[in-house]
């Protein structure tokens, strides 16, 4: 193990249940891995005892639903405890099973409900909440307040619940949520809650329902069944549908961190056992779901403040999957446990790693949601982009071959490098040749920012992965048709990957033109005064990486709206990207195109063919990339088992092109 790591793996006691280390797996949605009836599908099972077996010390189950009838979702969405009971208790039984044998322990998250956040697609009926507020989604549909007999209906589910999950095996129940807005926070906030009975009025009001869940719990299953609680340090909310940034100020509409701490301490005498703690609400969810752009241990100055007023165990999510973070906020008494969301769906051994020392080995989260959050939200199974079989273990698991083949991956860009690595973990002979001097492709441009420095974790990995499993790497070779006719391999890959789009008006040659790509790699230095051409993905993250600088920075978008073109985007993501770009005074001109480059900057032409002229001293191009994929068009007609992978087949975002090429590597 590495020194200072030791911390790690103390074990700590939550109320009465003994864990046997301080890491803890995350509460996370799974959509997509739930029967008709509300019950764990097999993929379900898999998936949280693969994240037992890496070393997991607790593993905190996504949330599961209380009932499904006062808020009623649609079937399968999230696993409901009192749909089907004893079926449930069938499944849930072989997964605390499974994970026991491990020497985990699994808490099992149940929600009182979504309340306002809940989405459109998931809803079989109208919205509920505290009061009648506008549905977060749809701010045009207002939701049904709750009647006071169905929210002490849902206490007593509650308990019901309990005795369900204590049948299960579960060692211990987390309430779901005084967290990111949803009811059971809701209930808790007065700017959600304008109710005059019991479960409204001042914060002690406001808390009841919390209060009444946890007694009721406790008076059912006895006092030595831990209850712990998903709890919300700070809402980050300025209004309806508006978040607050870090380093921004504003007046805090939701909890603020004195009324949580205050809230703590009524909350633990209670009779809570622990607090989960993180931050934000819909509003703001890039707090709660924090991506590529919220830095890691986001959530260490609010849960510092938390530690001081409890007595029982604080848990701390917040993007702590970085080894040396965790060991620090465990050494420092900032929290009692760590908990990881999506650091253990990218890599599942992360704890094992860790206490082996072999943390080069960690297959980094790049805290871009695709494959998790966004696709849930897409009515999509849950995973992971950077590692396919995260949902689907048994399924995806990579397998020996029984007959070895030589094989040659054309291009050491991100799909050439995750086929080779695949292929050569089943057993193939595997030869990269990339033309240039080093493997990673566009990654290596796109973790020039800081704020994308996952992503050189993740070349960092690949290059380390490679190298064990064999993979002979050819630099500063072009591939041509004589070469592979030489080597003859049995299978060819090519992953030639994407170049820059050319902008195709008068002027673009002058110098004061760039490509974004050039610019990143320092290839290309920007004046003061930047315009970037282009409001996708790659030109919104370059004008922040710009601005940070600052830079005064102009985008000129042909769509109407920024981050509008390309791959969809998690809506955690793409929010904070819009609100950094606005606090950071970033301009966006929509709906307009460019129409010439000047010396002294541009000429831009709307819908209306109205021109402007507008002054920068660099005109930045990021108006997306093309596939190269010629050379698979020689090469398939002479080489028959032959696949082309990534940009090259497809210009996508990094998820599919892992995936893709993960899929063609593993069936070699």
């Amino acid at each position: 193990m590495s020194k200072g790591r030791e911390k790690l793996f103390e074990p700590i006691k939550i109320g009465s249940v003994e864990i046997p280390n301080r890491i803890a797996m995350a509460p996370m949605g799974i959509i997509g891995l739930v029967t008709e009836d509300g019950c764990y599908s097999e993929r379900a099972v898999e998936y949280y005892v693969e994240r037992a077996r890496g070393g997991t010390g607790l593993i905190i189950t996504g949330a599961v639903k209380l009932e499904n009838e006062i808020e009623k979702l649609k079937m399968p969405t999230f696993p409901c405890i009192t749909l089907n009971p004893l079926h449930f208790i069938t499944r849930a039984a072989e997964l605390t099973e499974r994970v026991h044998a491990y020497g985990s322990k699994i808490f099992i998250q149940i929600t009182a409900g979504l309340g306002h956040n809940a989405h459109p697609i998931m809803l079989d009926s109208p919205p509920v909440a505290p009061s009648a507020i506008p549905n977060y989604w749809e701010p045009g549909v207002t939701c049904r307040e709750l009647k006071t007999e169905e929210v002490e209906r849902l206490v007593e589910r509650f308990a019901e619940a309990a005795e369900i999950a204590v049948a299960c095996g579960f060692d211990g129940i987390e309430i779901h949520a005084m967290h990111e807005g949803y009811l059971l926070d809701q209930f808790t906030m007065s700017f959600f809650n304008r109710r005059t009975d019991k479960y409204g009025g001042d914060l002690e009001g406001r808390l009841t329902f919390p209060v009444e869940i946890v007694k009721a719990i406790k008076s059912r299953v006895g006092r030595n069944f831990p209850v712990i609680l998903r709890f919300s340090v700070k809402s980050y909310i300025k209004g309806w549908n508006r978040g607050g940034l870090p380093g921004e100020q504003f007046e805090e509409k939701g909890r603020d961190l004195k009324e949580s701490l205050i809230a703590a301490k009524i909350l633990e005498e209670a009779g809570y056992d622990g607090f989960n703690a993180d931050a934000g609400s819909y509003e703001a969810w890039y707090w709660a779901h924090p991506p590529n752009y919220m830095k890691h241990g986001c959530y260490v100055d609010l849960i510092k403040e938390l530690k001081k007023v409890v007595s029982v165990p604080v848990l701390m999510a917040g993007r702590m999957e970085l080894p040396d973070l965790a060991a620090q906020v465990l050494e420092e008494r900032t929290a009692d446990a760590i908990v990881l969301g999506r650091g253990l769906l990218a890599d599942p051994q992360w704890p094992n790693k860790v206490k082996a020392g072999q943390e080069e080995s960690i297959r980094p989260c790049l805290g871009c949601q695709d494959g998790c959050l966004g696709r849930i939200f897409e009515g999509k199974p849950l995973s992971c982009a950077v590692n396919p079989a995260c949902g689907r273990e048994k399924e995806f698991a990579i397998i020996p071959t029984t007959a070895p083949k030589k094989v040659a991956v054309v291009g050491g860009g991100l799909a050439g490098m995750e086929s080779a690595r695949v292929a050569a973990l089943r057993g193939h002979k595997v030869t990269i040749y990339e033309r240039s001097g080093h493997l990673g492709g566009h990654v290596i441009e796109a973790s020039v920012p800081e704020f994308k420095k996952d992503e050189e974790r993740l070349l960092r990995w690949y290059e380390n992965e490679l190298q064990k499993a064999g993979v002979t790497v050819k630099l500063n070779t072009e591939v041509t048709l004589d070469l592979l006719r030489r080597e003859s391999p049995d299978v060819v890959i090519v992953a030639t990957g994407s170049s820059p789009k050319d902008l195709h008006v008068p002027g673009v040659d002058k110098n004061n033109v760039v490509k974004a790509e050039d610019l990143l790699l320092g290839k290309a230095k920007a004046g003061e005064n930047v315009l970037v051409v282009g409001g996708g993905l790659v030109g919104c993250e370059t004008a922040l990486w710009l601005a940070q600088q600052g830079k005064s920075v102009t985008i000129v978008e042909m769509l109407d709206q920024l981050l509008s073109a390309g791959m969809p985007m998690c809506h955690a993501n793409k929010q904070m990207l819009l609100d950094l770009l606005c606090f950071h005074n970033v301009k966006a001109i929509t709906g307009t195109t460019i129409a010439e480059v000047t010396p002294k900057g541009a000429v831009l032409i709307d819908k209306n063919f109205r021109k402007t002229e507008l002054e920068a001293d660099t005109i930045v191009i990021a108006i997306g990339l093309k596939e190269e994929n010629k050379l698979y068009d020689l090469v398939r007609k002479e080489f028959p088992n032959s696949y082309l992978v990534g940009d090259a087949m497809k210009v996508r975002n990094f998820m599919f092109t892992i995936w893709d090429a993960f899929e063609v590597g593993r069936n070699i």
